[in-house]
């Protein structure tokens, strides 16, 4: 995949991973649609980025929205040739997650892609090709201590980027699925879990930072982006993630004995 004379959008783009995506596609000539709930920050993000950027803001787990940035992109730039589901949430923390909780999370990551997919795939298919690009998280392939909400829906992130990349890989779209571990964003440092679940809040954050180096967003983007460019399907910013995921396969009983004791240490 070559990004250059694209058209993409980048969901989640107002700051973060997101806005580091825009920043690359752009440098490296496509033309992004930055889209994000709060529309100043994407608004000004695509201010820096010149001709080559537009802004929309809402919230792109509703499908008229999606259905909107597919409009505007194709009004301003032309077809879509990537979509970069990147925007996430945290949630809840344990048992205790309210259904509300639940369902935010599972729409913002999880539902979202699914909604855009179902927008998309469909013309990708005619054109003979496209790109999806899901932003999950190692605690996608691993887990996330500290929050069942986050750890779910990012579970089922993944498994919906490896469904789509089996069902519609043979017809030219490919999907690329993105997991890092920590990257020092404002998701990882106060939203992971609320904040008045302080216990949870700070062992999830332990969780993730001492696990590995905490990348930066544009540390993240360029593993990216180089990923789309080999169009991998697994992009892992921290490659020390694949030896995890591979122990997990390997022993499972092993594995889930060892991150209770991972998490009894953080705890103690």
């Amino acid at each position: 995949m070559e990004i250059s004379g694209k058209v993409a959008i980048v969901t989640g783009a107002g700051a973060g991973i997101g806005a580091a995506l825009a920043r690359r596609l752009v440098a490296g000539g496509a033309r992004v649609v930055l889209a994000d709930l709060d529309a100043e920050s994407a608004g000004r993000g695509a201010e820096s980025l010149g001709s080559g950027a537009v802004a929309v803001g809402g919230d792109v787990a509703d499908e008229q929205v999606i259905r909107g940035l597919i409009e505007r992109a194709e009004a301003e730039f032309g077809p879509v040739d990537l979509y970069f589901a990147n925007a996430g949430i945290g949630g809840g923390a344990g048992l205790d997650s309210t259904d509300q909780q639940w369902a935010a999370a599972l729409e913002v990551n999880v539902m979202a892609h699914v909604r855009a997919a179902r927008l998309l795939v469909p013309g990708w298919q005619e054109r003979g090709g496209g790109y999806f690009v899901a932003t999950a998280s190692a605690a996608g392939l691993l887990t996330q201590l500290g929050s069942a909400p986050y750890a779910v829906s990012k579970h089922a992130a993944v498994g919906f980027a490896e469904w789509l990349s089996v069902t519609y890989g043979d017809h030219g779209i490919r999907v690329s699925c993105v997991c890092p571990m920590g990257v020092d964003t404002r998701l990882l440092h106060t939203g992971l879990v609320p904040p008045e679940h302080a216990a949870e809040a700070e062992l999830a954050v332990k969780a993730v930072t001492t696990a590995g180096a905490v990348l930066s967003p544009d540390e993240v983007a360029e593993v990216v982006l180089a990923g789309v460019a080999d169009e991998h399907f697994l992009i892992l910013p921290h490659p020390e993630v694949l030896k995890m995921y591979r122990n997990k396969g390997s022993d499972y009983d092993r594995w889930l004995d060892g991150m209770r004791r991972f998490q009894a240490a953080l705890q103690g």
